[in-house]
């Protein structure tokens, strides 16, 4: 699967091949066992917080609201607001939270066992009807949670930054036009943005190989500002 993925990469153009052959095999293993409702409050959770801040409070939180398992929707509802704020959540962060659990409660979440029957697209829509998550947290959870083959989180810093850096732009990338010039990494845009993230690694490292052509992002019009209505 690797070689099947990193030879359709390294066809699309030749900045891509040469940081395909400096990275080496694609190496990106989702975690599929995890519950999505227990992955994205774990992301709520890591919101605007260090990792090991973060980590403190979920463990706080698996014991005071889960009784040393990882809280279910019900429990999460159940748990005092009080109960939440000693495990050091914020009130924006409770509420998300509890959100999170309503949601998945009534399905607007969906379970496992119905994934493959959705889109990307859909639960994209569905989830970030969750208060507190983003079309981001979403995409990120698609990749790592879900081992969905073709995300292009266009709006990542580190993916925009590393095809930056790796197609020897002076400019980091507009999302719109990054996204418009992935096209032609489908199905396997997922791979594509993990080699981007590793380019950074590389020009970090002194190791980026130079970009062997030119590279011109495609023009994309600007969408145009609504107005508010009174």
């Amino acid at each position: 699967m690797s070689k099947r993925i990193t030879q359709h990469l390294a066809r699309t153009d030749a900045v891509m091949a040469g940081l395909v052959a400096a990275v080496g095999p694609y190496r990106l293993q989702p975690e599929l066992e995890c519950t999505l409702f227990r992955a994205l409050a774990r992301a709520i959770s890591h919101q605007q917080l260090h990792a090991n801040a973060a980590n403190a409070i979920l463990g706080r939180f698996v014991s005071s609201c889960g009784k040393g398992d990882f809280p279910t929707p019900e429990e999460v509802l159940a748990a005092p607001k009080r109960r939440m704020r000693a495990a050091g959540f914020s009130l924006a962060k409770i509420a998300a939270l509890k959100d999170l659990a309503r949601r998945t409660l009534e399905g607007t979440v969906p379970e496992r066992a119905s994934l493959e029957e959705i889109d990307d697209d859909e639960i994209i829509a569905r989830i970030t009807q969750v208060r507190g998550i983003g079309r981001w947290t979403v995409e990120m959870m698609l990749m790592f949670q879900l081992g969905r083959p073709d995300i292009l989180p266009a709006d990542d810093f580190g993916v925009r930054n590393g095809f930056r850096l790796a197609y020897g732009l002076r400019k980091m990338p507009p999302p719109r036009a990054l996204a418009a010039f992935g096209e032609r990494w489908r199905p396997h845009r997922t791979a594509a943005a993990w080699y981007l993230w590793r380019a950074v690694e590389l020009a970090r490292a002194g190791q980026l190989p130079a970009p062997a052509e030119r590279t011109r992002l495609p023009r994309v019009k600007r969408r145009k500002a609504r107005r508010k209505r009174a």
